[in-house]
């Protein structure tokens, strides 16, 4: 965890016009200065910027924070990137409390190495690029394919030489190690008559080079693909500190403001799609890099928009990276995004088809683009034959592995009645029948509760558990720190419950992933637009209201006794249902027997955690 006081020195420290002012062009106007924002399309400035306040403000979309916030929002970072951004511009050093001295000096040299080899790529990016203008029989490839020297600057696209040591025309030292560590260089231990030696060669030959960036810009590999025919048609860098295909996006630095202002982001398959559908109008679309879309890539386009659209080419190999690419979404869902999905003709892919049938064709393909729900039941439904029983079962057996990985909420409730009634079945046949290892309409397990209990446990809130739950809340805005201390089964337990608060406490994780550590305040702020108008803003007007703490009081362990309240709570509840539902099978004297032996337990904890020292 890092300090509040180093953050604030570190703010105090940062000039936020000098900050905003490298990506946005700002004017004087009177004590503050102001420009086109960059969180949303407008054409006259609303953005304005408070050097006095240090502080920054959009009157148009509403956006505003200060310079942490800043770069976690503008360039997609995470809270701990931008503080250590920052504080290298400033000189200062970002504590680690937590770390031993041996880590400390780990991820020193770690980030060294890193900078180190971003700047070995940045050189090799340039040198590429200087061999594209000098290079015709390249300038014409690009030509020929629709791009324009505009947009291949953009991107930084470049030519690799045809020549097995190249780079060496670009670095002082062919053998430096760097080379290979980055993935520019291969080396290979060749016989001689001396003995064994290293024999050293380009990796990237005769191709079009894609350098691939950070969400912060910089270069962290590259992408070649061949001019002529050749094999593999496209070359990806290997593994390095640097670069990890399943969690980069191609074009994703590019594709920042234009996702903001077209609200979501395009996935798509290639460079060159990437890059053609930027020059026709579509600057939010990104790729993954010759891999199958995984949770990570999923994960990091909802850093920075709420929509999703895969778009695959139509025949069978896209069909099958249709597939992964819901699998990899189905924990990522919730009740504001929206993921889809955009099948091409067979012939075509993006570029290819935006070039024969324009702008506006693919635009209208976008808009009639399937949601994921859609999605799950054409894939849960393949090869099945829907008016046969046998045919119901395969689809049922095919669908509850999709089903289960989706994240609890309003979808997964919904799918619930979707795939019952595709199977002829009522929703709580189903619902009984998946109980067993379903986490849908149920409460996460916790402590031991098992996902087994009916789903009339989860349609009701008690006042007490409301009551408990307003604790919990009220302790983590006051100590947000304290979310990072809890095991994975305290957060299912607390983002598993019913409306509102699954809401709240899953918007409570995601805010601290984005942001960081926030005052009360700002994170209540954080929640009430997460919550929207409702209930849960309701809820977040009752906490707003409660006394302040006691700065004597003991929060981790006051958050502790109020989740095994919630455990005990849980467990109470499901042997009251148990036994109502009379005669009791044996499976369930048995659940009862250990619920019981559960109830003790945790009374006895209770009770000891109660009485004084």
């Amino acid at each position: 965890m890092i300090p509040p006081s180093f953050l604030q020195d570190l703010l105090a420290r940062v000039d936020i016009v000098e900050l905003v002012g490298r990506h946005v062009a700002l004017k004087k106007s009177g004590a503050n200065l102001c420009g086109l924002c960059p969180f949303h399309a407008e054409k006259s400035p609303s953005f304005t910027v408070s050097p006095v306040k240090q502080f920054y403000h959009c009157f148009g979309c509403g956006v505003s924070g200060d310079a942490i916030r800043f770069l976690t929002e503008f360039t997609g970072a995470t809270f701990r990137e931008a503080v250590d951004d920052l504080a290298q511009q400033v000189g200062m050093k970002v504590p680690d409390e937590d770390a031993s001295p041996a880590e400390r000096e780990r991820s020193l040299a770690l980030k060294q190495q890193r900078e180190t080899l971003s700047g070995m790529l940045d050189k090799a990016a340039d040198f590429y690029r200087r061999q594209l203008k000098n290079t015709p029989r390249a300038v014409a490839y690009l030509k020929q394919r629709g791009l324009s020297g505009e947009i291949a600057a953009q991107f930084g696209i470049g030519y690799a030489p045809d020549s097995w040591r190249g780079l060496a025309n670009a670095f002082p030292s062919y053998d430096d190690v760097l080379l290979e560590q980055g993935g520019m260089v291969i080396a290979h231990a060749a016989d001689s008559a001396e003995g064994t030696e290293s024999k050293r060669y380009d990796r990237f030959r005769d191709r079009i080079m894609f350098p691939i960036r950070s969400v912060q810009g910089d270069v962290i590999g590259f992408g070649g693909r061949v001019l002529d025919r050749g094999e593999p048609k496209y070359l990806n860098s290997p593994e390095t500190p640097l670069f990890s295909k399943g969690r980069e996006l191609y074009g994703l630095f590019e594709a920042r403001q234009a996702l903001r202002e077209r609200g979501f982001a395009l996935v798509v398959e290639g460079y060159m799609d990437v890059v053609a559908l930027a020059q026709s109008g579509f600057g939010n679309a990104v790729a993954t890099l010759g891999t199958a879309c995984t949770p990570e890539h999923v994960h990091k386009l909802f850093r920075f928009t709420e929509s999703v659209v895969f778009s695959f080419d139509g025949d069978a190999a896209g069909r099958r990276a249709a597939l992964r690419a819901m699998e990899a979404s189905l924990p990522h869902t919730s009740a504001t995004r929206s993921i889809k999905f955009l099948f091409l003709p067979a012939e075509h892919d993006p570029d290819s088809y935006v070039r024969e049938f324009g702008a506006e064709a693919f635009e209208k393909l976008v808009n009639e683009s399937i949601p994921l729900s859609a999605q799950l039941v054409a894939a849960a439904s393949s090869g099945c034959d829907l008016e046969t029983p046998e045919g119901r079962a395969r689809f049922l057996a095919n669908a509850k592995p999709y089903w289960t990985a989706l994240a609890e909420g309003t979808l997964k409730l919904q799918m619930l009645g979707e795939l019952a009634q595709r199977a002829r079945l009522d929703t709580a046949e189903l619902d009984r029948l998946w109980a067993g290892s379903s986490k849908g309409l149920v409460r996460p397990a916790a402590a031991g509760i098992s996902q087994r209990q009916p789903t009339a446990l989860n349609k009701r809130l008690s006042r007490g558990t409301a009551n408990l739950l307003d604790r919990a809340l009220w302790l983590l805005l006051h100590r947000c720190d304290l979310w990072s201390t809890l095991d994975g089964q305290a957060h299912d337990l607390l983002a598993g419950q019913a409306a509102p608060y699954d809401t709240l406490f899953g918007g409570f994780e995601r805010v601290l992933l984005d942001h960081g550590t926030l005052s009360g305040p700002a994170l209540l702020q954080e929640l009430r637009t997460l919550a929207g108008p409702g209930s849960g803003r309701d809820a977040l007007a009752r906490i707003s209201e409660l006394h302040e703490p006691d700065h004597k009081m003991d929060f981790a362990r006051e958050l502790r006794l109020v989740l095994d309240r919630l455990r005990l709570q849980m467990v109470e509840d499901e042997l009251a249902l148990l036994f109502e539902s009379s005669p009791l099978s044996s499976e369930d004297g048995q659940r009862a027997r250990h619920l019981g032996a559960l109830r003790s337990s945790l009374k006895a904890q209770l009770a000891l955690c109660a009485s004084p020292d």
